[in-house]
């Protein structure tokens, strides 16, 4: 099947609830824009100098998610444009986010990254650092982000009850925090899921899943 068939046979698969946003990591924009062609227009982007290029290269009517790990110091150069920051995974990197917000007159939406693998490679917050997070009086002096979910990744792993009971987790953990909503902390996102897993994400309640490879085919790395 052609990237544009592929797409339209995941996209026509799932549950209205449910968000797709396609990985378009590493991938040229000629073969981009046959996903994009086919009507969609939700691009995932793990590095910032390639997001920006892409972004100052396509169309401005896609909403690009950062959904790999972000440094403080690259901030400015996504913030005129990002939509949605998957990988927030500490206060310091939302307060420059706020900073960044508020110089391009923007408000930006973000997810807390929450570490629930069982793999030191991962990053992310511990549910017990997000809370404290959350209710922290730096947290609530910024005025340009908003905290919208949450992101986790499951360990890379054949057992499929390991990963369903990560993404369960997750769910969980959601469903405990979510009624602590103020100006800044309205949670509706459960980013889960993957290529390899997000059926059973989607299963355990995710709302956003992050595909790549089901999409493009397997990836070439330069």
């Amino acid at each position: 099947m052609s990237i544009a068939e592929n797409y339209l046979a995941i996209q026509s698969s799932l549950p209205k609830e449910v968000t797709l946003v396609v990985v378009s990591k590493t991938h040229p924009v000629e073969k981009i824009m046959e996903v994009y062609n086919a009507g969609h227009r939700i691009f995932g982007e793990n590095k910032v100098q390639e997001m920006e290029e892409k972004y100052h290269q396509m169309p401005k009517d896609i909403q690009w998610h950062l959904i790999g790990h972000l440094q403080t110091n690259k901030v400015k150069f996504i913030a005129p444009f990002v939509h949605l920051i998957h990988s927030v995974d500490s206060l310091k990197l939302l307060q420059e986010i706020n900073k960044q917000a508020l110089k391009n007159n923007r408000f930006i939406n973000c997810l807390l990254q929450i570490y629930i693998a069982n793999e030191e490679t991962k990053f992310g917050l511990s549910m017990e650092e997000a809370e404290q997070l959350m209710h922290s009086k730096e947290f609530t002096e910024l005025k340009n982000i908003c905290v919208t979910g949450v992101m986790g990744m499951a360990t890379n792993t054949d057992d499929k009850e390991q990963i369903k009971n990560e993404f369960h987790s997750l769910t969980m953990f959601f469903d405990k925090i979510k009624p602590h909503s103020t100006a800044n902390f309205q949670l509706q996102i459960i980013s889960m899921g993957m290529s390899s897993d997000y059926a059973l994400a989607i299963e355990q309640g995710s709302t956003m899943i992050r595909v790549g490879s089901s999409v493009f085919g397997e990836r070439h790395y330069v």
